[in-house]
């Protein structure tokens, strides 16, 4: 558990088995959207239905952040895309033999979450300087102010740091907790261990949107 596919791409190192799965995943979410948008009616279809409830979820938990349907497309791809990847760490991947690795959920690479996390970063200090501007994390020169401006720098930096670690702790260690299980016991056992981990899988999603969600409401929110 935890050996990635090493390959190169000119002198960069890539995990080519979280790649694969990444792309999967992209390729899942693409055509889960298409397929329920594909012919939008007045008087809508069941497919239309579930799109539409949905994207209330999402206009839901935004509800209370300022212009928070504009924040939907990120806030949805990211939600969608965790959850298809999370949820392919229970798929039967690693019956397909590779050279090295094995193909499990994207998320259990800490490259992956890291590289989600700092998206968000960038997202929300882009809109908190687009609001605010350099008032974002600017609070003046007196004592306080510094300090004011210091701790939100800290911060800035060690939330992505929280995020990244976050999803592919749990993640990773619900795969190996069902691999061993599987090893120990008889084929049926694991399945409860199985389902818990669906669970998880929801949930970590669930946490990894509203956080993005918190961290872009601190940011245009102008009591920050």
């Amino acid at each position: 558990m935890g050996e990635h596919w090493v390959g190169y791409i000119g002198n960069f190192q890539v995990h080519w088995d979280t790649l694969l799965t990444m792309w999967f995943a992209m390729a899942v979410v693409i055509l889960f959207a298409l397929g329920l948008t594909r012919k939008l009616e007045v008087v809508p279809s069941k497919a239309q239905a579930v799109a539409e409830s949905i994207m209330k979820f999402f206009m839901g938990n935004l509800s209370e952040v300022k212009d928070g349907n504009k924040h939907i497309p990120i806030v949805a791809s990211l939600f969608l895309f965790i959850l298809v990847a999370n949820l392919m760490g229970q798929l039967p991947l690693r019956l397909i033999h590779l050279k090295q690795g094995e193909l499990a959920s994207p998320t259990n690479d800490i490259n992956l979450t890291a590289a989600l996390a700092v998206l968000v970063l960038i997202y929300y200090l882009f809109q908190g300087f687009k609001e605010k501007g350099f008032r974002y994390i600017y609070h003046g020169f007196s004592i306080t102010g510094v300090i004011t401006t210091l701790v939100d720098i800290l911060e800035m930096v060690t939330r992505p740091l929280s995020l990244a670690l976050r999803l592919f702790a749990n993640i990773l260690a619900g795969e190996i907790l069902v691999s061993v299980v599987l090893g120990l016991c008889a084929f049926a056992a694991p399945i409860p261990v199985m389902f818990f981990e669906i669970f998880v899988a929801f949930i970590q999603a669930f946490v990894f949107m509203m956080l993005t969600i918190a961290y872009i409401t601190s940011a245009v929110s102008h009591e920050h």
